[in-house]
């Protein structure tokens, strides 16, 4: 007869029974276990995820009312109301039993048992305890794909020599189910990478699921990721899918990895190397069919020399690197985006005819955005909001003053070197034409002509 995959735990005072049954049923099941006091069950069922309960209706010597089966079965199914309960009952007992299957149980046998029946009966309750699971799987995989289907839809802007460099890459890439790991500062669009990545590939159909998991405390990481059981730790009120398991087929985006502890860093790596998880409180492996997408701030190279960093991990991780330029790199791309984040905002706060003007504009190119893309959002956003007429002028942007563009700069060209000082000129001078031709020493002109050669030039 054909192994069932599944496990089974017999609970019994009688030995003989539990010898008979084990004898029976451990060339059928994947796993037989067998317990001789029902106080055992508790601790037994949250070391092991069984299939079957096989549960005898009376343990206490000259009492057959079958309380004590039922008060059990409560028990049981309180601890997993998944599990199948087989009740075992003597002929005189089958009211009790009925009792016992309105109570929850999935089926009785009567003592003497005919061995083809209570086969066919635990292979029945085995069906109905995997279809049980594979329906809460289901819906706990739905229940974390509604959750990464409602982040706002963001879009990749800009047209720079760097940007296209990075989104060819990106195209080859994305063809393949090699590990990326995505490198840059903060803000420059990691996470948009990453989805631009999972929209061109195989398994575009899936599901993207990203995490941030520098924001993860220790205690969190695990249940987070690998999920929990049921009872597995105090909150753990029920069972819990791990993002793992929710990016099965699909991608899995690990966003700053760079932050995670060494500790952490193992367990990372234990599940990338082996595509299986376990889930706290559980023992069942779980395999995982993911595409991994992993972004750090931070230089992994250096990290690894400093021992922050472990080296087995970045080489599972790192297939291919994709370096994202800093937005001060990728010129009138500053001026694309701005745009972009102006219609945005200025149709969220009403406001249509909102529009920046040249010294604003060129205010901004003088920036270094040392929060890059998210800063200039933001800037827009608060420019937007406090504007008391129809023009963006230089005023009205707010931005850190010690971050824009200082003399230390180091250029390979005199072109560079122009562009640099035009840049801090009009930055120092708020966008004021006039005021920074006086700086620079030449006329109102001079400079426009200079500026529109430079925008040819890109």
């Amino acid at each position: 007869m054909a192994l069932l995959d599944g496990s089974i735990l017999i609970v019994d005072d009688n030995k003989n029974i539990l010898s008979a049954l084990e004898i029976l049923l451990t060339p059928l099941f994947g796993e037989v276990g067998s317990l001789s006091s029902p106080e055992q069950i508790p601790a037994e069922l949250r070391k092991k995820d069984y299939n079957i309960v096989v549960l005898d209706m009376n343990f206490k010597a000259g009492i057959n009312t079958g309380n004590e089966g039922i008060f059990w079965l409560g028990k049981i199914r309180d601890i997993n109301p998944d599990i199948s309960v087989v009740m075992i009952t003597a002929y005189g007992d089958i009211e009790t039993a009925v009792k016992a299957l309105k109570a929850g149980a999935t089926d009785f046998v009567l003592k003497p048992w005919d061995n083809e029946k209570l086969i066919a009966t635990l292979r029945l309750a085995l069906e109905l305890n995997l279809s049980k699971k594979e329906v809460k799987h289901l819906k706990e995989r739905e229940y974390g794909l509604k959750k990464e289907l409602i982040r706002d839809q963001k879009y990749i802007i800009g047209s720079s020599p760097q940007l296209t460099a990075v989104l060819n890459l990106v195209r080859k890439v994305a063809k393949t189910d090699a590990n990326v790991l995505i490198t840059g500062e903060n803000g420059t669009g990691k996470e948009l990478i990453a989805r631009e990545i999972h929209r061109l590939s195989s398994r575009s159909a899936e599901a993207l699921v990203t995490v941030d998991v520098g924001s993860l405390s220790e205690t969190l990481f695990e249940s987070e990721l690998f999920g929990h059981v049921k009872g597995a730790f105090t909150d753990a009120h029920e069972n819990r899918q791990g993002k793992f398991e929710t990016a099965d087929k699909g991608t899995l985006f690990l966003d700053e990895i760079g932050n995670l502890s060494l500790h952490l860093q193992s367990k990372i790596l234990s599940a990338i190397e082996n595509r299986q998880i376990t889930r706290i409180g559980s023992n069942q492996v779980i395999p995982v069919d993911i595409r991994l997408i992993c972004a750090t701030n931070r230089n992994p190279d250096t990290m690894v020399r400093e021992g922050l960093f472990r080296e087995d991990l970045l080489y599972r991780i790192n297939t291919i690197q994709v370096e994202l330029p800093p937005l001060r790199e990728r010129g009138n791309d500053i001026i694309v985006l701005a745009e972009y984040f102006l219609k945005k905002y200025t149709y969220k706060y009403n406001k249509p005819d909102l529009r920046l003007n040249r010294q604003a504009a060129d205010k901004m190119l003088g920036y270094s955005w040392p929060g890059n893309v998210r800063e200039l959002e933001h800037t827009i956003e608060k420019a937007v909001i406090l504007s008391d007429s129809s023009i963006l002028k230089p005023e009205d942007l707010y931005l850190r003053p010690s971050s824009t563009f200082t003399g230390s700069a180091s250029f390979t060209t005199l072109d560079e070197m122009e562009r640099h000082m035009i840049q801090q000129a009009l930055a120092s001078n708020n966008g004021n034409f006039t005021a920074a031709a006086e700086q620079l020493g030449i006329t109102r002109q001079t400079l426009y002509n200079r500026l529109k050669k430079q925008r040819n030039d890109k």
